[in-house]
């Protein structure tokens, strides 16, 4: 969409001077605006109410307690679209195992149950964040099987797909029944987009899709798509030290998010889906 005078306007920013697309992720329009001398990033989702971006400002607003992320400066709704306006970072560069101590202090923050304060919606999945005790009934129920079914809707889905995906499902629940999982803070969606450094070196983390679950989950992430160093893992480890027998557990979560790129955007992501299911 392309932003006019009349919109920006009935934005709750004075003085608003410029405003131009930039990169932002295939979800959400993304702009850079300036106003009064200042920058500022904004986001808007079309055809949304104004809670559409509840979800994020409540992970910016968890995650943020702990380490660097963007801080929600207003949202609301024009003309039937959501916005949400943060302050702009300048990034820079800066050390991956810094980053991976700052993702093990967020890491360490913990709740009693798995979930998150609200729930969201991705393009045509709805996530289901309730507080659940069970971390393999949270993952499994309203995680998974909501993906599964959105695949299946769509005609992404095959009856060799599904019985690999039970069996997955199947050992899952057999690894968790016996191991115990701490609800831990998750970014939710940490590949290599959403870290940035600031220009002093700081890490910090956007783009939320906060939840409390499995740190793992988080992990496999960083490994889907690249983008994380050696360095990262032993700033890491630092502070979390790693459990053995990690790279056997990632890829029932490394579903979660190829799976979600199938759904999304179709079967070029089919055939890294059927190599996790193969190994089941």
């Amino acid at each position: 969409m392309k932003l006019s005078k009349q919109w920006i306007q009935q934005l709750p920013l004075t003085g608003v001077t410029a405003w131009h697309a930039v990169s932002g992720g295939d979800i959400n329009e993304a702009y850079q605006l300036t106003a009064a001398g200042r920058r500022y990033f904004m986001k808007v989702q079309p055809n949304h109410s104004a809670t559409y971006f509840d979800h994020e400002v409540s992970g910016l607003k968890a995650i943020g307690a702990v380490i660097t992320t963007p801080k929600p400066q207003y949202q609301g709704q024009i003309d039937g679209d959501a916005y949400l306006v943060l302050n702009w970072l300048d990034s820079g560069s800066g050390s991956q195992y810094v980053l991976g101590q700052a993702v093990a202090m967020m890491h360490s923050q913990h709740q009693q149950r798995f979930g998150f304060v609200d729930n969201h919606e991705t393009g045509k999945i709805k996530k289901d964040n309730s507080w659940n005790d069970s971390w393999v009934d949270f993952y499994l129920h309203q995680r998974l099987e909501p993906e599964v079914a959105a695949a299946s809707e769509a005609g992404r889905w095959s009856r060799w797909r599904q019985e690999h995906f039970r069996a997955m499902c199947d050992q899952f629940g057999q690894y968790y029944a016996v191991h115990s999982v701490v609800p831990s803070l998750l970014h939710g969606d940490l590949w290599a987009g959403n870290y940035l450094f600031l220009a002093d070196g700081t890490p910090a983390l956007i783009d939320p899709d906060a939840i409390y679950g499995d740190p793992e989950f988080d992990l496999a992430m960083t490994t889907v798509f690249g983008g994380f160093e050696p360095a990262f893992y032993q700033g890491y480890a630092s502070i979390l030290p790693l459990d053995d027998g990690l790279n056997d557990r990632l890829s029932w979560y490394r579903f979660y998010y190829l799976c979600m790129h199938l759904v999304l955007f179709g079967e070029m992501y089919g055939g890294a889906v059927d190599n996790i299911l193969a190994g089941f």
